[in-house]
Formats: C-alpha cells, structure tokens, sequence
C-alpha cells in the first residue's frame, strides 16, 4: 500500500519560499507584484493538493506521522506555509492575510509546544533526530516573525522571533551534536542536512523586518553564520550529488531560497557598487535551482507515484488481552481443519 508521508509538503513550502525571494528582489529590480504573486498562488494550489491526499488517509495516520520520530517534524510544514501565503494575501486583502496568519501561527505553536512535550517525554533515540527538528518551533517562530511584521503586529513578531531563536540555540546544539556524532543519515534523509541553512537565514531576515532600515551589529553575525553554513553546503556538494533523485530534494529548495532572501535585503540595504547586477544573479540562480527540481519531479510524476511511498508492512497483530487466548490466524486455522480426526 501506498501513502503520502508529511514530508510532502516540502514542495509547496519551497514554492513559497521562492516567491519570498522574489518578493525581495523587487526592493532592487523593480520586478512587478505579479511576480511572487503568481508563485505564491501555484504554492497555494499546491498545498491543497498535497494536504487533500494527506488528509485523505484519515485521522489515525495523522497521528501515526506525528509520534513518528523521523516524520513528526514536517506535520507543522503546512501551517508555516500558510502563514507565508496569508502574509502574501495581505498584500491584496489586508485583514484576511492577518487572520489567516494568526491562525497559521497559532497552530504551528501548539504543534511544536506538542511535539517538544512528546521528545522530552518519550525517550527520543538521538539516532532519529535530524536538521527537519528545526521546522516546528525554530522555523516556525522566525517564518511567524516575518510574517507578523509584515501585518504590522510588532508585539507577537517580536515573541515570536524569541520562540525561533531561544529554540534554535537549544535545538541546534542538539542536532549539529548528532549529525558531527552519531553515523550519517540515511539516503533518503540526507537532503535534509540543507535545512541547516535555513535557521540563520530566516533569523536574519526576521532582524531585518523588526529592526527595519541599517545593519547593526546582530546583522552582521548573523550573515557570518550564514555564510559558514553555505560553505558546508558547498563542502557536501560531492554528497549530494551521489543521491537518486526522490521527493527529499525539495528539501534543499526553501532553505535556499531563504537564504537567498537573505542575501537579496543584504544588496537592498548596502547598495554595494554591481548591486543589480548581484540581484538579477541571485535570483536567477534559485530560479533555475527551484524549476529545475520542479521539472524533474514533474518527469517523475508522469512516469508514475512521486508523491507516495510504500508503508512500512500490515499492522503488527493485536496483543491479547491477559487471560483471553490469542488470535487465531488463516496459518493456524488451516492447521485446524487439516489436523487427523482420532482413531476411534
């Protein structure tokens, strides 16, 4: 049996990701509105769609995904996309933007408020933790910060960047310390070693968007993390080339893309001589990084499943309860019938 694991929403997530990068790059290019916009709206689409098929599974393999170790982290990928498609809403309708991202705000924090109960309660082998650990609460709260401010509510951004920092100070020792530690990630996770991009880029965008105009001190700190984290990413370059393409390489996509956001309000405020010519290259290369990932998984699509993968096996048989006699089986039934009468 087939079905689609959280880690889907992966590709909507990098959509929008996308058109927070071309939102940026108008500062300096002058590009239309139109632009992200149109971007926002595929992400938007896509959402649904992959939320639809997910939701289509019922309720109990929700909740299955959410005690998983591996696959708990990407059920709050959904609500921190919508929190970016309703601060792009905002643009066009201001009060259903703002509504639309407290409530996406809202249930991203009840997510990674239940999540870290269930880590510090359910004895987490470090073995499963992986950089995707940051998207609840760490990605969450910056992405929450951005989006806040970008509906003018200054006071619930300024927490929520706490919530988004304070976690990635916890966090980030926790999982750098098992990726430097313990073995390498499985194949299929390795794409996820990228999302350690993400947290110093959204952190520094979500500087700017509180702090406004100028680049103090923070700024600049930040931007060095971000510029050490790149050159790992360059550094893992020969390991990624060696993966089969899967649905994982989305992955890569909105931690880029943030990054180069990052980069993008860098070039706005410092107008460094060439800044244009920075811009058009910065957002041309996620561009092609983005629809070229796009492109293979549309091929992947028409071939056959993308979005799906096998489950992990029927469902183990029911424990019987003390003092009732177990389950019989078809094997053992058969055996039954099959067994010879007595001689009489």
């Amino acid at each position: 049996m087939l079905r689609v694991p959280p880690n889907r929403f992966g590709i909507p997530l990098g959509l929008a990701g996308l058109g927070t990068a071309w939102h940026a790059a108008g500062a300096e290019l002058g590009t239309p509105s139109a632009v992200p916009g149109a971007i926002y709206i595929l992400a938007a689409v896509v959402l649904l769609l992959v939320g639809w098929r997910y939701a289509a599974q019922g309720r109990r393999r929700v909740v299955a995904d959410v005690r998983d170790p591996v696959q708990a982290p990407f059920v709050a990928v959904p609500a921190i996309t919508g929190m970016m498609l309703g601060a792009a809403l905002a643009s066009v309708s201001f009060a259903a933007g703002r509504v639309l991202v407290i409530i996406f705000l809202a249930i991203t924090i009840c997510i990674a408020a239940w999540l870290g109960g269930q880590w510090i309660t359910g004895g987490l082998n470090p073995a499963s933790m992986h950089p995707g650990y940051y998207l609840p609460s760490i990605a969450g709260g910056l992405v929450g910060a951005i989006t806040l401010s970008q509906v003018h509510l200054h006071a619930l951004a300024q927490a929520s960047f706490g919530v988004g920092i304070v976690s990635w100070l916890i966090l980030g020792s926790v999982v750098l310390n098992r990726l430097i530690t313990a073995r390498r990630l499985p194949e299929a996770l390795q794409p996820v070693t990228a999302i350690e991009l993400a947290p110093p880029a959204l952190a520094g965008v979500a500087w700017f968007a509180l702090a406004g105009r100028g680049t103090p001190v923070i700024a600049y700190a930040i931007g060095g993390y971000l510029v050490l984290m790149a050159l790992i990413q360059i550094s893992l370059i020969p390991v990624y080339s060696k993966l089969r393409f899967s649905p994982g390489f989305w992955a890569f996509t909105f931690s880029y893309a943030i990054a180069i956001t990052y980069a993008l309000e860098w070039i706005s405020r410092t107008n460094p001589p060439g800044a244009t010519g920075y811009a058009i290259a910065a957002i041309t290369a996620i561009t092609a990084f983005i629809g070229a990932i796009a492109f293979r998984s549309l091929t992947a699509i028409a071939r056959g499943p993308f979005l799906t993968q096998p489950t992990d096996g029927p469902p183990a048989p029911r424990t019987p309860a003390p003092g009732q006699p177990p389950a019989r089986t078809a094997a053992s039934q058969q055996r039954r019938r099959l067994r010879p009468l007595p001689e009489s």
